[in-house]
């Protein structure tokens, strides 16, 4: 288990550090954003993955050959009182810090999930005071508000998407019909959660500058989704208006109003000044669209995703082969 550690500690290093700022600055995941998305996800996962399994294969190293002959020993040091000469101060050290960032990881992730859930509570008793039901889309509420304001607010079978007065009167019914599609596709496709995860990842490890580029990437990816979804019903044209609308008219979907406490601080600036620079970006990809990655190109990158997990996966179950 001696290299395992080293090669857990090596790959831990890379997916920190340069191949999540080479990710953050490439251009193609705006032709493949799906493929992006699971990409980070593999990233974020893998890199956890690799950093705890590097400690717990250091600690354990002393106690044999492989994780579950090593694990029988500590169960034994542990429960039987069995000697640990063999464990050394430095071992003591890097299982404790295994155990502690394991559960500091986990404990970050119920407590996100616990903040946003209680901050959804929060917005939907506003909700329930300063909105009406809509008279012809279900599962609809609208908000007086002058500004142009659409946002979904995720809850299961309670799920609900809501506009403001301001955004029905500069819209369309064509411009209208493309921001409720592009909103149902985030409740859909389940986006909450993805954001969920990675503000959790975020909030666990943030002195570590690449969580907040992996948050910041999976925004304005979920965003390109639902946009994708958006233009399998409505012109290319009718969905630029009305992301043009809504982005110049200082709404903010998810980050200012519903869902904040998903995302989570914002990178640079203030949430209007980000919402403003994704606003650009969405707009861009809707104006100069790019051809779609290629088949192989993204069966590639799906490859490389299960190899990441497999990788740390392999070197922690089997670490007795390297």
């Amino acid at each position: 288990m001696f290299w395992a550690s080293y090669l857990l500690a090596a790959l831990a290093l890379v997916l920190a550090w340069p191949v999540p700022i080479a990710l953050s600055r490439a251009k193609w995941p705006a032709r493949s954003p799906f493929t992006a998305m699971v990409l980070w996800q593999a990233i974020a996962l893998a890199g956890g993955l690799s950093m705890i399994g590097a400690m717990l294969t250091w600690g354990l190293e002393p106690l044999g050959n492989n994780l579950i002959d090593a694990l029988r020993s500590l169960w034994g040091i542990l429960v039987h009182r069995e000697p640990a000469t063999t464990l050394g101060l430095v071992h003591v050290f890097a299982l404790s810090a295994a155990v502690l960032l394991s559960a500091h990881l986990i404990f970050t992730l119920l407590l996100t999930y616990y903040r946003i859930r209680r901050g959804r509570r929060r917005h939907r008793d506003m909700l329930s005071l300063l909105s009406s039901p809509s008279d012809t889309r279900p599962a609809t509420l609208v908000i007086n508000h002058p500004v142009p304001v659409a946002y979904c607010l995720p809850g299961g079978a309670r799920s609900v998407t809501v506009l403001s007065d301001g955004l029905l009167e500069m819209l369309s019914d064509d411009e209208l019909s493309a921001v409720l599609i592009h909103e149902k596709a985030h409740l859909a496709q389940h986006h909450h959660l993805l954001l969920w995860a990675f503000a959790a990842w975020r909030a666990a490890l943030p002195w570590l500058p690449t969580s907040q580029l992996a948050q910041q990437s999976v925004n304005e990816l979920i965003e390109m989704l639902a946009d994708d979804e958006a233009l399998r019903t409505v012109q290319p044209g009718t969905l630029i208006r009305a992301v043009a609308i809504v982005g110049t008219g200082g709404a903010a979907p998810a980050e200012n109003l519903a869902v904040a406490e998903i995302r989570g601080t914002p990178l640079l600036g203030s949430p209007d000044e980000q919402e403003k620079i994704g606003t650009v970006h969405r707009l861009s990809r809707l104006l100069t669209p790019l051809p779609p990655l290629p088949a192989w190109q993204r069966a590639a990158v799906l490859i490389l995703s299960g190899l990441l997990l497999a990788v740390p996966t392999t070197l922690l179950v089997a670490p007795g082969v390297v």
